[in-house]
């Protein structure tokens, strides 16, 4: 049987910590009591793992899964969505989630998707080694059984209002981590269920997605100012644990971003490079071991890099017969 922590948590909620087969070892699951059974959202990764810790959580906390009613998804994410369908399946319960969240989980994981064959030619236009890339390709391939099967989805959207736990909560845009990502504000309690904007400790990956936005830092820092606005007294997040000083950690987070901007600038400025050089200047070479890291530290350092050229700090030349991939360097001071 998997590893299984629950928590029962101040407000009556069930955190459920769904174990995962990478390094951010699991997502939250909340179970939330309804008048009619109970509201679950992000079920997790599907994995035997993940499953046998679910059973262990609903044989411990005496429930079952007719009794969920609702399925609710912050976004799209393989390690928030992978479960929906299975557990859709056997609860009977319709999964909601929004519009751009369900249109990218189809671009990935839909019968005629071509999402890891795009990604792979953004990889080698900035420089990856073909060995890398082909490594990324079967990574990718491998979640299309943990995200199986799919669900049938009812959207709900930003700038609505849903009833959960018996208290109105608005549903608010929350883009550059992901398209379509949706955080609940619940305005008499502060409470914030934030999904994977505002995470404790860890920063949420921002990456650039081949066919979405060109500036996903942009959105990102865009909506945390955002997020910044609402009084929040209890954040519930996607990954470690629900936290207090919501408004601070959205301090840190901008910050971050500002410092990993201002050191790419820096290095630029020392000598030209491909996003692949700059991803193993900034992350380690170690991860050429571990593609699915790999990918994630590849595609934030296009991010970063794409903002660079956007704020005209950085300029780039395209790839050539000549050079490895498309070459970014420092704006000529003026």
């Amino acid at each position: 049987m998997g590893e299984l922590h629950t928590l029962k948590l101040a407000n009556g909620w069930l955190q459920v910590k769904v174990p995962l087969p990478f390094s951010l070892r699991w997502v939250n699951s909340y179970v939330i009591p309804e008048d009619d059974g109970y509201t679950l959202i992000d079920p997790g990764l599907r994995t035997d793992e993940a499953i046998a810790a679910w059973e262990a959580a609903l044989t411990e906390h005496e429930f079952k899964w007719s009794d969920v009613t609702r399925i609710l998804l912050t976004h799209q994410h393989p390690d928030h969505y992978g479960l929906a369908g299975y557990v859709q399946e056997n609860s009977g319960a319709p999964v909601y989630m929004s519009r751009k969240s369900h249109a990218y989980a189809q671009r990935l994981w839909g019968e005629d998707s071509r999402f890891a064959e795009e990604l792979q030619m953004l990889f080698a236009e900035h420089g990856m080694p073909a060995e890398l890339i082909d490594a990324i390709g079967h990574n990718l391939s491998s979640f299309v059984k943990m995200v199986s099967p799919q669900p049938q989805v009812t959207y709900i959207e930003a700038g609505s209002t849903i009833a959960l736990g018996g208290l109105d909560w608005v549903l608010i845009d929350s883009p550059g981590h992901a398209s379509g990502q949706l955080c609940f504000y619940q305005p008499e309690r502060k409470w914030m269920i934030c999904g994977d904007q505002v995470l404790p400790h860890i920063t949420p990956n921002v990456s650039v997605v081949p066919g979405e936005d060109e500036r996903p830092l942009d959105l990102f820092l865009t909506s945390l100012k955002e997020l910044a606005g609402y009084e929040v007294e209890m954040a519930y997040p996607g990954h470690r644990d629900p936290f207090g000083d919501f408004s601070g950690r959205i301090e840190e987070l901008i910050s971050h971003h500002g410092r990993r901007l201002e050191r790419m600038a820096e290095m630029l400025a020392e000598e030209p490079r491909t996003a692949f050089d700059m991803c193993e200047a900034l992350f380690g070479s170690r991860l050429r071991d571990n593609p699915h890291n790999l990918r994630f530290a590849m595609a934030e350092t296009l991010a970063h890099l794409y903002e660079l050229v956007q704020q005209g700090r950085a300029t780039y030349s395209p790839a050539n017969s000549c050079t490895s991939g498309v070459y970014y360097a420092a704006t000529p001071a003026q």
